[in-house]
C-alpha cells in the first residue's frame, strides 16, 4: 500500500490525474475502471485539461464504469451514464464503442450482470481502477454486508448511501433505492487501484478501511489485500491515520 498525502482537493485530483495520464501515455489501449460521485470530479477535470493541451489521446482507451442506478435511463440527469458524459466523455476523444456502463434499465438483471462480468473478462481485466470510498466504507455500490459480493450484482442501497446521495436530487424520495455494481472480485483483480479520498468526514472510515479488520462490513477494507494500491488523500482525510500513528 502506498499512501500519498495531498495538501487539498485540487492537489489530490492532480496527483491522481498524473498517474492515470502516465498509464494512458505508456499504454494507449489501457482499460480504465472509472468511478462517479463528487470525489473524482477534480480528477476528470484535470484529465480534460491535459487532453485539451494535447498531452493525452484516449482514442484507444476502454473504460468500464463501476456502477449505475437501477431504474434510471441513460439520459436522466442523475444517471451515471449522464454523469460520465457531462464530466468526461464528451470532452475527450474516447469512442462510444469503448465506453461501458451497466444498463440501469435492464429487464433481466441476471443477464445484465453476467454480460458485464463477461465484458470485464473479455477485455483482459482492468488495468487501472479509480475508486472513491463511501462514508459507510462502500466501494462502487458494494454496501456493507455479511459477505463480499464477488460478481456484478443488483444491490439494495443502504439508508446512509441514499441519504448521502440525496444532495444530488430534488428530494430524498427521488433517490433510487437499488443499483447495479461491479463486484469485489473484478475490482480486486485490477492490476492497479487508485483510491482518492478528501475531507474530514472521510477520516474515520479511511482509517478503518486501511488499518482495521478486513471485513465485508467495511467493503473497502478488502483493498488492504491488493498488491498495488495507491491511496491519494488530502490532509483532512488522513487526519485520523496520522493521529493514530502518533499514539
Amino acid at each position: 500500500m502506498n499512501i500519498i498525502k495531498a495538501d487539498d482537493y485540487e492537489s489530490m485530483s492532480r496527483k491522481a490525474a498524473n498517474i492515470i495520464s502516465a498509464q494512458v501515455i505508456l499504454y494507449p489501449n489501457s482499460v480504465l475502471g472509472l468511478a462517479t460521485g463528487s470525489t473524482p470530479l477534480g480528477v476528470y477535470k484535470q484529465l480534460i485539461d491535459k487532453y485539451n493541451d494535447r498531452e493525452l489521446d484516449f482514442s484507444k482507451v476502454h473504460s468500464i464504469n463501476l456502477d449505475e442506478y437501477y431504474g434510471l435511463s441513460p439520459d436522466h440527469n442523475q444517471s451515471y451514464h449522464y454523469y460520465m458524459k457531462e464530466n468526461l466523455f464528451k470532452h475527450i476523444n474516447m469512442t462510444s464503442k469503448n465506453i461501458n456502463i451497466p444498463n440501469g434499465l435492464a429487464s433481466n438483471i441476471d443477464l445484465e450482470c453476467s454480460r458485464y462480468d463477461r465484458l470485464i473478462s473479455d477485455s483482459g481485466g482492468i488495468d487501472l481502477q479509480l475508486l472513491g470510498i463511501g462514508h459507510n466504507g462502500h466501494i462502487g455500490f458494494n454496501e456493507p454486508g455479511e459477505v463480499f459480493d464477488k460478481t456484478t450484482h443488483k444491490v439494495k442501497l443502504n439508508k446512509s448511501t441514499i441519504d448521502a446521495n440525496s444532495r444530488f436530487f430534488n428530494s430524498i424520495e427521488e433517490v433510487p433505492k437499488d443499483a447495479i455494481t461491479m463486484g469485489i472480485k473484478a475490482i480486486m483483480q485490477s492490476k492497479r487501484i487508485i483510491l482518492v479520498v478528501n475531507g474530514i468526514s472521510k477520516a474515520d472510515i479511511l482509517y478503518e478501511a486501511l488499518f482495521g479488520t478486513v471485513t465485508p462490513k467495511v467493503p473497502a477494507s478488502i483493498l488492504q489485500l491488493h498488491p498495488n494500491l495507491t491511496v491519494i488523500a488530502d490532509k483532512e482525510a488522513l487526519s485520523a491515520i496520522e493521529k493514530m500513528a502518533k499514539i
